[in-house]
């Protein structure tokens, strides 16, 4: 039953981020130490600063490392999946459209238009609960913004 939830969690997540993996991290938080209180506010720092630090996607390596602190080793090939499969086929899905010649759609370009601003609050957003959180002093507020 775990395992399930551990899939549906990070596919939703993974469905439903458009901007990336520092997209996903306010979501992710939410979901593993507020909602489901799997992890406290440290630790998921902590993973946060390892998964950064750990070759690939920064969202691939979360949903590892909390797979992993939840269930283990099926737990973090679970999370995995889940994080993972979702922009996959979403990814096929576009470059079929972008293929047939939907990309140079009026509509489309407004679309994508639309999209980035979002996208930067998405990442904005972490930064500055994370910097608020944890930094107390000058240098560690121009670190954040850098």
């Amino acid at each position: 039953m775990m395992y399930w939830k551990l899939f549906k969690i990070f596919a939703k997540i993974g469905a439903f981020t458009i901007g990336g993996g520092a997209a996903m991290i306010p979501i992710i938080e939410k979901e593993v130490v507020e909602k489901h209180k799997w992890l406290t506010s440290e630790e998921f720092l902590d993973i946060i600063a390892i998964a950064q630090s750990a070759p690939g996607l920064i969202a691939v390596n979360i949903s590892i490392f909390i797979g992993y602190r939840i269930k283990g080793t099926k737990g973090s090939i679970i999370a995995t999946i889940g994080s993972i499969l979702p922009s996959f086929l979403i990814i096929l899905v576009i470059a079929m459209a972008f293929s047939t010649g939907v990309k140079d759609s009026p509509i489309m370009e407004k679309i994508f238009m639309g999209i980035r601003p979002a996208v930067v609050s998405l990442i904005l957003a972490p930064m500055i609960k994370m910097a608020k959180n944890e930094n107390r002093n000058w240098w560690a507020w121009i670190l954040t913004a850098a």
